[in-house]
């Protein structure tokens, strides 16, 4: 697993009730270095927040990574 991986599975997981659901996958675009994020349904209230709140916060910490060259793009997925 690369750094930021890690550091978005270590934000996100104390937020679920369902950890074992989390998934991450990564997707490498031409202009992005995407993270899917797959939850159980009924965690993806807590992670995004009162409106969206959470995940901007933790968008920003993420994006502050630097990277070679990509920019990365957090995503959460919906089933």
């Amino acid at each position: 697993m690369d750094m930021i991986e890690d550091l978005i599975i270590a934000i996100v997981k104390p937020l679920i009730s369902q950890p074992d659901k989390l998934t991450l996958r990564i997707e490498d675009t031409p202009e992005f270095l995407e993270y899917h994020l797959d939850l159980d349904p009924s965690d993806i209230g807590r992670v995004i927040g009162r409106k969206g709140r959470t995940i901007s916060a933790i968008r920003t910490i993420v994006y502050s990574v630097p990277t070679d060259g990509k920019k990365v793009r957090l995503v959460i997925d919906e089933k």
